[in-house]
């Protein structure tokens, strides 16, 4: 059975994506969602795991990805959920009648739950995660933790009975960070990748809680995978086929539109090397997508 492959990018508003995918002149009516929607089929919302959108916003999106058939938004579900652990009932609709727009609309791919890395496995944090689970039981859900803590049968066999989706995440292996495995607890695989900047990613820890600039907040996901590394990481999702029917890949290296460059690369190895339609933009500013390109 064909799989359903869904790839893109952990967010598409990025002003240091111009001019390296979005066109440098651009006119007023031009829109970097709808130019998104025209080459990638999923974008991972990010904006909510900081803010309650408003509706209008949501339906905005569905109007603007109207003309691309298969295209769907997966949502990180936002912080008070997952890191404050402060939330009520009232939070908890408010965030789902956003999710409930994009079903209603066909364009909800799922939930992604992530957790940070000091949310170990224990019997506290499980019971926590499992009163998530039925609070959004009626949507396909991801769950994402750092702790190498969860790679464990229990934690597996506790996905499988909600038929979550145990999120694989590309991250430097620094401490008890998890590490890059495929393991299967539904018929979804969704695939994250943060890049291997190992430096930054330590000088990032060090600087927790210190005011920091927008470059510096990022530059732990500046980084570009090579192409090795990207047929090793297509062998990998490949490997698990026989036991699922559809995967989500997501680039989160987004600074500078690594992320991008790298979406179309793995799509392309993804697809058994089939030829991709790639804006000019983005052949140009990585030379080596061109053999790929239509």
């Amino acid at each position: 059975m064909e799989k359903k492959i869904y790839v893109g990018t952990a967010g598409w508003s990025y002003k240091d994506w111009v001019p390296n995918f979005y066109p440098k002149a651009q006119s007023k009516s031009f829109d970097w969602l709808e130019f998104y929607a025209q080459y990638f089929n999923v974008v991972e919302v990010n904006s909510t795991y900081y803010t309650y959108l408003r509706p209008n916003v949501v339906n905005g999106w569905i109007n603007k990805v109207g003309d691309t058939s298969d295209f769907l938004f997966t949502v990180k579900l936002h912080k008070d959920f997952t890191h404050t652990r402060e939330y009520n009932t009232q939070k908890a609709r408010a965030f789902q009648y956003n999710l409930d727009l994009l079903r209603g609309a066909e364009r909800l791919g799922g939930l992604l739950i992530q957790f940070p890395y000091s949310f170990a496995f224990d019997d506290a944090n499980v019971a926590y995660v499992r009163n998530l689970f039925e609070v959004f039981d009626q949507y396909k859900c991801f769950l994402e933790v750092r702790h190498a803590s969860w790679n464990n049968e229990k934690a597996y066999s506790f996905l499988r009975d909600y038929n979550v989706s145990l999120a694989t995440i590309d991250q430097p292996q620094l401490g008890k960070a998890i590490e890059f495995d495929t393991v299967i607890t539904s018929d979804t695989l969704y695939v994250r990748f943060h890049g291997r900047n190992e430096e930054a990613w330590r000088q990032s820890i060090s600087n927790y809680g210190s005011k920091q600039t927008y470059e510096q907040q990022n530059a732990r996901y500046k980084y570009l995978y090579s192409p090795g590394e990207l047929l090793d990481i297509d062998r990998k999702i490949k490997e698990a086929y026989d036991r699922i029917s559809k995967v989500y890949v997501i680039m989160n290296n987004h600074p500078t539109g690594d992320a991008v460059a790298n979406a179309f690369e793995l799509l392309h190895y993804l697809r058994g090397e089939a030829k991709l339609t790639i804006p000019l933009t983005t052949v140009t500013a990585y030379p080596r997508l061109e053999r790929m390109a239509s």
